[in-house]
C-alpha cells in the first residue's frame, strides 16, 4: 500500500510540473485524466471540478450553505476536502459541548498533508481513514452523522436550528456508522483508491516523456 501510494503522489507531481512548465493547460492535454478524475470523487454537498493547478488535480466547489472547514482562513487552502460543514445555526451547550477553537495545523511536507483524518472534523464522533484514502465519522452514542452520509460530522438532533432545515438537513436516528439502507457506507473524497491505478501509471508514462 505505501508504494502505491507514493507512485500515486509522484505521478500528481509530475503532471502538475509539466502542464507547468510547459504553459499548457489541463483540458488541453489531458481532457479524458481530468474527466476520469471527477468520476472517482465524491465533495459531498459540492462539485468536483478537474484542475491540474492544484496537486490532486481537483478542487471541490461547494454549494452554496455548506464549506470544508470550520477555520474560514483554510478555505482556500484545502481545496480538495469534501463539502461537509455546514453554514446554519448550530446551538451547543446542554445538547452538544462547543467544538474546541480549530487548532493551527502546520501543513505537513510529506503525504500526511493529504490524510483527511489530519483535516477533518467529525463533531462528536472519531475519524478513521479507511485504505482507500477515505475517511468516516465513527459518532459517539447518541449523535448522529448529518444527512445519514458517514463522512458528514456527528451532531445531536437538539444542535441543529431550525435554518439548517434550508439546508435539507435531518439527523436521522440510526446507527453511528451512517450507513444506509442497503448497507453501504457513504465516504467522503475518493483522492485515488485503487481502481485509480491504471490512470497513474499513464499520467507517470505522459510525464516523464515530457521531460526527456
Amino acid at each position: 500500500m505505501a508504494s502505491s501510494t507514493s507512485l500515486v503522489f509522484v505521478a500528481m507531481v509530475l503532471v502538475s510540473l509539466t502542464t507547468t512548465a510547459f504553459g499548457l493547460q489541463w483540458d488541453d492535454i489531458a481532457p479524458s485524466i481530468a474527466e476520469e478524475i471527477c468520476k472517482e470523487v465524491e465533495c459531498g454537498k459540492g462539485n468536483c471540478k478537474a484542475d491540474g493547478s492544484f496537486p490532486l488535480g481537483f478542487t471541490c466547489e461547494c454549494d452554496a450553505g455548506w464549506k470544508r472547514t470550520r477555520d474560514q482562513d483554510l478555505e482556500d487552502d484545502l481545496h480538495f476536502l469534501p463539502c461537509v460543514i455546514p453554514n446554519c445555526t448550530l446551538n451547543y451547550g446542554s445538547c452538544q459541548p462547543a467544538p474546541p477553537p480549530v487548532p493551527e495545523k502546520e501543513i505537513p511536507r510529506n503525504l500526511s498533508a493529504f490524510d483527511p483524518c489530519y483535516w477533518a472534523y467529525c463533531g462528536e464522533g472519531t475519524c478513521t481513514k479507511n485504505r482507500t484514502h477515505t475517511h468516516t465519522c465513527q459518532c459517539n452514542p447518541g449523535f448522529f452523522n448529518l444527512l445519514n452520509v458517514s463522512a458528514f460530522p456527528c451532531y445531536s438532533e437538539c444542535t441543529l436550528g431550525s435554518d439548517c432545515s434550508r439546508l435539507g438537513i435531518k439527523v436521522a436516528n440510526s446507527t453511528s456508522g451512517g450507513v444506509d439502507g442497503n448497507n453501504n457506507t457513504n465516504q467522503a473524497t475518493s483522492y485515488l483508491p485503487g481502481k485509480f491505478q491504471w490512470l497513474i501509471i499513464s499520467m507517470v508514462s505522459f510525464g516523464l516523456v515530457l521531460w526527456k
